[in-house]
């Protein structure tokens, strides 16, 4: 679990430092005695030979992942898997890509032509993970490619690190609702995605959850500063099976909304 731990906490402080400085007030706001479990974090990408799904897999693959869930989002063109580590205590990962012979010629000419900037040795390391752009972008081909997939635009603008933590809400003991965690987050100033509605999924599909909208962060652009939005803190409720054992995979009406936490 070490080699598991360090990437994870390397993660976690280019999350909270780069795309959602305000996930630590958050996590301040709902530890309790123990330190809060991570359910999962989400990743984001193209789905181009050199920067793939499988791509950013691997690093977590290295470490005892195992692929364990495929999820189509059409409306979206993204495709996603969700891999989990034989050790139940660590955090499952939920990676998705951008289908993008799916869309426009335009987008497809703009993002190949971001992606070949990106240095093949990068990835390499792990670090890839959480070292945000492998390129260099203006603003208004950011500007262009959110205009047409908003996922296009934010992975265009921040590259690669983890678009959102989950706090696994089952081991709170001050609240055992998502709706709860909702109520008090927003008396504490924070905006809940309410795409969808505020909670998504229900005890039927064995998984509720709900998120902060996205921060809006600092990003450099070539022709200069722009706030756009970055990451956002996902809170999740798993259900018993009928083994016993808690619903491990994801639904996908719901994590389809969660999407949207950064729109």
């Amino acid at each position: 679990m070490e080699r598991v731990e360090q990437l994870f906490n390397a993660l976690w402080q280019d999350y909270t430092q780069r795309l959602c400085p305000s996930a630590e007030q958050v996590h301040a706001l709902l530890t309790e005695d123990e330190p809060l479990l991570n359910d999962h974090i989400a990743l984001r990408t193209f789905n181009l030979p050199k920067v793939g799904l499988d791509k950013l897999a691997a690093p977590f693959i290295a470490i005892g992942y195992k692929p364990c869930g495929q999820y189509r989002f059409e409306a979206k063109k993204l495709y996603a898997e969700h891999f989990e580590h034989p050790n139940p205590a660590a955090p499952k990962v939920f990676i998705s890509e951008l289908m993008v012979g799916q869309c426009s010629a335009q987008l497809q000419q703009a993002v190949r032509e971001l992606v070949n900037q990106a240095p093949e040795a990068a990835f390499h390391d792990p670090s890839f993970l959480y070292g945000g752009r492998l390129w260099d972008i203006d603003s208004e081909t950011y500007e262009m490619l959110a205009a047409e997939s908003e996922y296009a635009g934010w992975v265009a603008a921040h590259g690669f690190g983890a678009n959102h933590f989950t706090v696994r809400i089952n081991q709170l003991e001050q609240f055992t609702e998502v709706r709860d965690v909702n109520h008090f987050l927003r008396h504490n100033g924070f905006a809940i995605n309410e795409s969808g509605g505020e909670v998504k999924g229900d005890p039927e599909v064995m998984l509720e959850q709900s998120s902060t909208m996205a921060d809006k962060v600092a990003v450099g652009f070539l022709d200069g500063v722009k706030h756009i939005p970055g990451g956002f803190y996902e809170f999740a409720k798993r259900y018993p099976q009928a083994d016993g054992e808690l619903y491990g995979g994801f639904v996908e009406a719901s994590a389809d909304k969660i999407f949207e936490s950064t729109n």
